[in-house]
């Protein structure tokens, strides 16, 4: 059969049923484990700046623990590539359990890491390296939890299961920030830096030992599972991918630019942004971070929906155009009450519901089969490593520099616009192309 006409089995309905619904669990589960043990980090940042970097003065040491945030993005690059040719060659489940497994495993060295009280420069030294650990299991989780949800689910439903993916990420910061406003309000600030700060860590064991055993019980996915079958797969998925799809590995980087800013100033910046630029306390910093975070969880499935019936492209245009127009007034509504960081961060948060819930579909569909992993890896790790890991670094940045507060929304403006001309100029409808094509298109 040639490759470009490959068809994937399917079993009985019933049975397959009953597989989605595993698959969508272990997709969850492993999911949340990844971004519950990343989003630990950005939940206690302004703790571990105290007490990694104590000889700094306060907005120094802040700057400081961005950089180390920032620095586990440096590693997703290396991490998309293993994991992209990794999980094209040797298969998308094995991937994944491995990433989960190197992702709890790192965050439970943090949460037992001793301070700069102890040991001195080796302590910010070994964060730095477990940071990077973190960040090198995150490069290859969600682009290839996105292709592993998406080739079990059935066609013109596709965005919502791959909703599963961005909507556990919401779950997982709405528990992290949850833990955090607990430990906040419940603990001392003794009591937080003498051991509080590590709860969240911590629970990184038992959580990546549930998600590596629910991963390892799934088979792979059908697409795949029939590209074996066809000796189809490459072995040299990387260059390959470069070499055929590289204006969509182009598009999907310029217009993941507007996801990654946008997910990061709303997941971990604002925390901070809101105790250290507002002067909001730390316990309402972490409570209006919450709500927009609940807020995006429960608009990820309704636009999914939305992408399901009108496409990925009107969804990413619209979601970018919204970006372009409604930053600046969500920062102003920060700034003139309680009522008004939730309302202003709520707004940001639907926005990056409206275009990750489009991205995560698109960047699967762009891409033929044996290249998947690879290709979406590559585009989508990249615009995370250079404006993703970023973020929070340039925004407090630009607000130290200029004393605007409002600062950090020109930049998200910034890169909304040349998102939007990315989805017009270089970004075709794909919803309805074939997940086990191994052709461009």
């Amino acid at each position: 059969m040639p490759p470009d006409q490959l068809t994937t089995a399917q079993p009985p309905t019933a049975e397959m049923a009953r597989t989605r619904r595993r698959v969508t669990l272990a997709t969850a589960i492993g999911n949340f484990v990844e971004w519950f043990d990343s989003g630990a980090y950005a939940v206690m940042s302004a703790t571990i700046a105290m007490l990694f970097f104590p000889r700094f003065d306060p907005a120094a040491a802040l700057l400081a623990t961005w950089a180390i945030f920032g620095a586990g993005f440096v590693a997703r690059p290396i991490g998309a590539l293993f994991f992209g040719r990794f999980g094209d060659r040797v298969g998308r489940n094995r991937a994944l359990a491995l990433s989960v497994l190197c992702m709890s495993a790192s965050t439970l060295v943090i949460g037992l890491l001793p301070t700069y009280t102890t040991i001195g420069l080796a302590a910010p030294l070994l964060l730095l390296v477990m940071r990077m650990v973190q960040g090198f299991s995150t490069g290859g989780e969600y682009t290839g939890a996105s292709s592993f949800i998406m080739e079990y689910a059935p066609d013109g439903r596709r965005a919502r299961y791959a909703s599963v993916v961005p909507m556990t990420v919401g779950v997982a910061a709405v528990v992290g920030s949850g833990v955090g406003v607990l430990l906040t309000g419940v603990l001392s600030e003794d009591a937080l830096q003498s051991w509080g700060w590590r709860i969240p860590f911590l629970i990184a064991g038992p959580l990546g030992a549930i998600g590596l055993y629910l991963r390892s019980r799934i088979a792979d996915t059908p697409v795949f599972r029939t590209l074996e079958n066809a000796e189809s797969t490459t072995r040299t998925p990387l260059r390959d991918a470069f070499k055929v799809a590289r204006k969509q590995i182009f598009a999907l980087f310029a217009y993941s630019i507007t996801n990654a800013v946008g997910y990061y100033f709303m997941s971990s910046y604002m925390i901070s942004y809101m105790s250290t630029s507002l002067g909001y306390t730390k316990t309402e910093a972490l409570l209006t971070n919450v709500l927009s975070m609940l807020a995006y969880t429960v608009a990820c499935p309704l636009m999914a929906m939305a992408s399901d019936r009108f496409g990925r492209r009107p969804m990413l245009l619209a979601a970018c155009a919204g970006f372009v127009v409604l930053t600046m007034p969500a920062f102003l509504l920060m700034e003139t009450s309680l009522l008004g960081a939730v309302m202003g961060s709520s707004v940001l948060a639907v926005l990056v519901a409206t275009i990750g819930t489009s991205n995560v579909p698109a960047m699967v569909e762009l891409f033929p089969a044996h290249l998947r992993a690879s290709g979406s890896a590559m585009g989508y790790t990249a615009a995370y490593v250079l404006f993703g890991g970023t973020a929070p670094f340039v925004a407090t940045w630009l607000v130290g520099t200029s004393g605007n507060p409002s600062a950090p929304a020109f930049y998200l403006m910034g890169g909304a616009v040349l998102s939007l001309l990315a989805v017009v100029f270089l970004v075709a409808e794909t919803k309805t192309l074939s997940l086990s094509r191994t052709t461009i298109r």
